[in-house]
């Protein structure tokens, strides 16, 4: 771009506009006004939302980015607006989500006075974002905010936050734009080694009982064709984690399903029966391994990896296959022997026979006279088709949503998986719809963490983004209740919810709200609410004290995953 003297503040937008950012979320303030009154004069280029809460900036920035694959973007002022994205920044970092923050500052003169709403930002943030930065001069912005852009976008994605002085936003420099393409001493990528592929594909053809399990690093590196034609030529069954969830369309013959706490039951039980494990852009969360002392012991190891921190970092990898998973899948592949492994993947549908019966049956047809929340998540699967994009919060909807809804297509489910944020859906749901306006967004929130972000109803009623929100009430804080029920002999303590008139708030809202109490009811109502053009709200009166099962107790190996 040809050089011009213009403002920092400017200069912020611009080099937003050079990155092909054309939606922000965010919410003014005093130290980040000068960066708003130009936002002001690019409203034909690049859309603001106003949130209602500045995590919401950061949960709608989240959603979006998710859905789309590109960066989102969320900009707040100093002092509380800045602390206000923090929850956001730190599910970003755990989920390696692609974001850049951009928050005010008191001026630089002003730096360590305690001024008002001056906080250590910078300092606060270190460990929860991918990188951070304060800006004190204006001659810094293009540069920064290049090199932000290229952190959180490549290798392991994740959150970066930009802190720009005030002074910084007033002074004037020529500005000019230069995207950034590497830096000195990051190396985001690592060179695959071709003799670990090698390595990988002889433990695999060799092996008996192969398994696959698959995480959110398929999606972020876009190996969904490498990873189903991994599947199909090997005849090797693959499981997900709850973020790798709809990288293998949920009715492929050879996804086994779930693995985890809630997961299902063969996938976890048969990890401590495989000989050897194959571990494809996942990090051994402690929710998916349980006891690390008993988990897959019996296993050779191979961890196709991005980031090299969490080679080793839970469990001890045989051969671990360093790089960019859609890079090494696309090697490995040649190297391959086809198979099917018959009596191995009928292991896994015995167990599935153990679960139907046990578990799901009664989940998804149950003969209880309350609604069940699996039941209700089926009929989001009847009227959706499998092409809904589905935005859990966090809880025991969260793991009937995992474990019952279909998809077809990648990034069709956005969940907060390592920090469990609840109130994340709402917002991510804003964000998700706004990112791939042409799918149905249907967020599935609990009665609790629907209270956490209700304001940004305010956020889709300004936007008139036709979200659907879909709210599982039983009155408790369930999962919390269910710990309760099982382990603390049912002592439920702060758990069970006194809720208002849900119907009434999203009607103050003006948005289209039903309540179902009566199954019969339930068809219907989902049917409107995914015919609908319009954001609309539904109300699902669920089974006070239903539980999620199977499950793993804190602590207990995968093996001892329990039905009841």
């Amino acid at each position: 771009m040809e050089n011009t003297k213009i403002s920092g503040a400017e200069a912020v937008i611009r080099c937003l506009l050079e990155e092909g950012v054309d939606l922000v979320y965010g919410y003014p303030g005093g130290a980040i006004m000068p960066v708003y009154d130009e936002l002001y004069k690019f409203q034909d280029q690049l859309q603001h939302v106003l949130v209602r809460h500045e995590q919401g900036a950061t949960h709608a920035a989240q959603g979006f980015a998710r859905a789309t694959g590109k960066v989102g973007v969320a900009i707040a002022t100093s002092g509380p607006g800045a602390t206000n994205l923090v929850t956001g920044i730190a599910d970003a970092q755990i989920d390696s989500t692609p974001m850049v923050c951009i928050t005010g500052q008191v001026g630089k003169h002003l730096l360590g006075s305690d001024a008002f709403q001056e906080t250590d930002i910078i300092g606060i943030s270190t460990p929860v974002t991918k990188w951070n930065y304060q800006i004190t001069e204006a001659h810094e912005i293009p540069e920064i905010i290049a090199k932000a852009f290229f952190i959180a976008k490549s290798g392991r994605p994740g959150p970066v936050l930009i802190d720009i002085t005030k002074n910084a936003q007033f002074d004037e420099i020529e500005f000019s734009y230069k995207k950034c393409t590497s830096i000195r001493s990051y190396n985001p990528k690592p060179t695959l080694d071709i003799e670990k592929i090698k390595e990988a594909a002889e433990l695999i053809n060799n092996a008996k009982k192969p398994y696959i399990v698959f995480g959110q690093g398929i999606i972020l590196s876009e190996a969904e064709e490498q990873l189903k034609a991994l599947v199909e030529k090997s005849g090797i069954p693959a499981a997900w984690t709850i973020l790798g969830l709809s990288a293998l369309p949920t009715d492929h013959p050879l996804n086994v399903g779930m693995l985890g706490m809630h997961g299902n039951y063969g996938p976890n039980l048969l990890t401590n029966e495989c000989d050897v494990l194959i571990a494809l852009g996942m990090r051994f969360d402690d929710r998916v391994t349980g006891n690390l002392a008993t988990y897959a012991k019996q296993a050779k190891v191979i961890h196709f990896e991005i980031d090299p921190s969490e080679i080793d970092k839970n469990v001890k990898t045989t051969v671990a296959v360093l790089a960019d998973v859609k890079e090494s899948l696309t090697a490995l592949l040649p190297f391959i022997k086809s198979n099917t492994h018959e009596s191995w993947h009928n292991e896994f549908k015995e167990m599935y026979k153990i679960e139907l019966e046990e578990v799901i049956n009664e989940e998804l047809k149950p003969k209880k006279e309350g609604i069940s929340m699996g039941e209700t998540i089926e009929m989001i699967n009847k009227h959706s088709k499998g092409d809904a994009i589905i935005v859990p919060d966090v809880g025991q909807h969260q793991m009937f949503a995992c474990r019952y809804a279909k998809f077809n297509s990648t990034k069709s489910i956005i969940n907060s998986g390592g920090l469990g944020t609840m109130g994340f859906a709402l917002p991510a749901a804003i964000g998700a719809k706004m990112g791939m306006p042409e799918r149905e967004v249907v967020a599935i929130i609990g009665d609790g963490g629907f209270q956490m972000t209700i304001q940004e109803l305010g956020t889709i009623f300004q936007t008139k983004v036709p979200v659907k929100i879909v709210v599982l009430n039983n009155e408790f804080l369930g999962m919390v209740r269910q710990w309760q029920q099982l382990f603390f002999d049912k002592r439920y303590a702060s758990t069970e919810m006194i809720n208002p008139n849900f119907i009434a708030i999203a009607e103050g809202y003006y948005i289209k709200a039903k309540k179902v109490t009566k199954r019969e009811d339930l068809d219907a109502a989902v049917a409107e609410m995914m015919a609908s053009k319009e954001s609309y709200f539904l109300e699902v009166m669920v089974e006070k004290e239903n539980n999620v099962f199977p499950m793993i107790p804190t602590g207990a190996s995968v093996s001892e995953m329990r039905l009841s």
